[in-house]
């Protein structure tokens, strides 16, 4: 059988199928059957179990969870457990990190409300609960491609098939994916997500928006001497070792069982093409303020994500006829505060509240106009206003001025005013690289295996694995271009910009090639924000591949 001759799809209804099973989708699940029990809801999640593809910090603030499930404080299986007792800021430099005093931040910045944990074994909690409740979840199955109605309106989505090899042949264990229709489609599929990219340009969503900006966060976690662990301590620090033009910052967080997430921030809007912020990331452990905390300890998991930075100007029309976006697929994340768990669960919520009222009174496939209308002033809205400027003033004044000045914006906001107003952000992230002869190659220090490590060593920590004969998911459009542009005007960014090893440019007799080693993919999608042409689309693979997280 040929990939034209494809039986039809067997189909299933539902009232509303949600794309995605993180923090926004659970959530909006939960809170659906809550609002109505009788709703049929439908959860498709592309990790091969909830939880595999989640990866966050994790420093989450309760105020959505709260209203979600207000006993979970009581609820023995609860995987958030260390409540933040120190909260430490630092400027560092090459050899020293100085503290910022904590009565110099501004109040929203305050974390001691907040709880420590994985998130992935969040959802991998929140998942039963929804379940409980009558919720239907299908991992392992990706979303591939939404379904319209014949008046333009989502209908619902398509699973994607399986058992296809690597040359587009049907193997013969091919299984034809399957179409879940809903009244209403939550898309719920993180930053930067394959089908809520579609949708943005199908409907201009972002016609009266800025451009979305991103950024790329690497984690790793340890277990470190217990001498060393203080339980609830969590630090930030900005500068070294990116330099002024150059944004982004780490973390360390100290939680349960001697654990300690580690972690590095680079906004994708850097200009040198030479900079990889996995090499970055594996510098800053260095530090001679951090290196001491990993000394005897053991790195066990690592994993690596685009995350969303526009905040309130990037955030594109939620609704359109048939569904809406909900958490990092519109853009919900607190970029100062380096949180978006709680804007995740709140615009799920939101949303399922619109859903469930549309639903009441009769209502299917139409748009809820409602809901892109509330957002703005839930608090989701309220939380991403009062930080509008921090991003921006940051791109456009460097590190030193930038934050100072963001900061000076938050205790003004904090106070009900700005002198800023509403800054804009530049350009899309993958304009922003300069051309490979106006900078010089960076010398990363090879790694020592005990304190910092190669990318691929790194990969196997993320149990990724992917079916080899299927089709690659990273899509170049136009290979002539990546090698004409990628390759010889910015010297071939993707084997840094990745943080797992995908891409590499192989010099061979008649001339370089383009090697993508689609089985290394973590799922972070940095190639398909910053790709300087646009040229690189990810899209998903077979259902269940890619990392298989435990406790990021």
């Amino acid at each position: 059988m040929s990939a034209e001759e494809l039986p039809p799809r067997e189909s299933m209804e539902f009232d509303v199928v949600i794309v995605g099973a993180g923090p926004s989708g659970l959530a909006a699940a939960i809170r659906l059957k809550q609002l109505n029990a009788d709703l049929s809801i439908v959860v498709v999640e592309k990790g091969s179990e909830v939880g595999a593809h989640i990866l966050s910090g994790a420093v989450i603030d309760p105020i959505s969870l709260d209203k979600l499930i207000p006993d979970w404080r009581e609820d023995a299986d609860c995987p958030l457990k260390t409540q933040v007792k120190d909260d430490r800021f630092y400027w560092t430099t090459a050899t020293s990190a100085i503290r910022l005093p904590n009565f110099a931040m501004p109040p929203l910045m305050n974390n001691h409300h907040c709880y420590i944990g994985s998130l992935g074994d969040v959802c991998r909690w929140l998942g039963p609960k929804a379940e409980a409740l009558g919720v239907e979840i299908y991992p392992g199955f990706a979303a591939a491609e939404v379904l319209y109605d014949d008046n333009g309106a989502v209908r619902g989505i398509a699973t994607g098939d399986m058992g296809i090899a690597r040359d587009g042949s049907l193997k013969d264990s091919f299984t034809r994916g399957m179409e879940l229709l809903g009244k209403y489609t939550l898309f719920a599929e993180g930053a930067r997500g394959s089908l809520s990219k579609q949708l943005i340009a199908k409907y201009s969503l972002d016609a009266n928006s800025e451009p979305s900006k991103f950024g790329i966060g690497l984690k790793e976690v340890w277990e470190i001497d217990p001498s060393k662990h203080q339980k609830g301590l969590i630090q930030h620090s900005f500068g070294w070792p990116l330099n002024n033009s150059t944004g982004g910052g780490s973390f360390l967080y100290h939680y349960d069982d001697n654990k300690v997430a580690v972690g590095f921030v680079v906004h994708l809007n850097y200009d040198d093409p030479y900079l990889s912020p996995f090499d970055e990331f594996q510098r800053f452990k260095t530090h001679p303020s951090i290196r001491t905390v990993f000394e005897g300890g053991r790195r066990i998991g690592y994993g690596a994500r685009a995350i969303t930075e526009g905040g309130y100007q990037s955030v594109p029309r939620l609704s359109f006829p048939g569904g809406a976006l909900i958490g990092c697929a519109a853009g919900f994340v607190n970029v100062p505060r380096i949180k978006g768990v709680h804007n995740a669960m709140g615009s799920g919520m939101l949303a399922a509240e619109h859903v469930a009222a549309a639903l009441g009174a009769g209502r299917a496939n139409d748009e809820l106009v409602s809901y892109d209308n509330a957002w703005r002033d839930s608090a989701v809205g309220k939380d991403l206003y009062r930080v509008r400027n921090v991003k921006p003033l940051w791109s456009k004044f460097g590190t030193i001025i930038g934050v100072a000045l963001g900061g000076f914006d938050m205790w003004c906001n904090t106070l009900g005013f700005s002198l800023f107003g509403t800054q804009s952000h530049a350009k899309p992230d993958r304009k922003t690289l300069d051309a490979a002869k106006a900078h010089t190659p960076i010398a990363y220090p090879k790694p020592d295996g005990k304190l910092t490590f190669d990318k691929l060593s790194s990969v196997f920590l993320s149990n990724t694995n992917h079916e080899e004969d299927q089709p690659v998911h990273l899509k170049v459009a136009d290979m002539n271009l990546q090698k004409a542009s990628e390759h010889d005007v910015y010297a071939g960014p993707s084997n840094r910009y990745c943080p797992a090893g995908v891409y590499e440019w192989v010099e061979e007799a008649a001339g370089p090639r383009f090697q993508i080693n689609a089985q290394n993919c973590v799922h972070c999608k940095t190639c398909d924000v910053k790709d300087p042409n646009g040229n690189i689309t990810w899209v998903p693979p077979e259902g269940g591949g890619g990392p298989n997280y435990q406790g990021m």
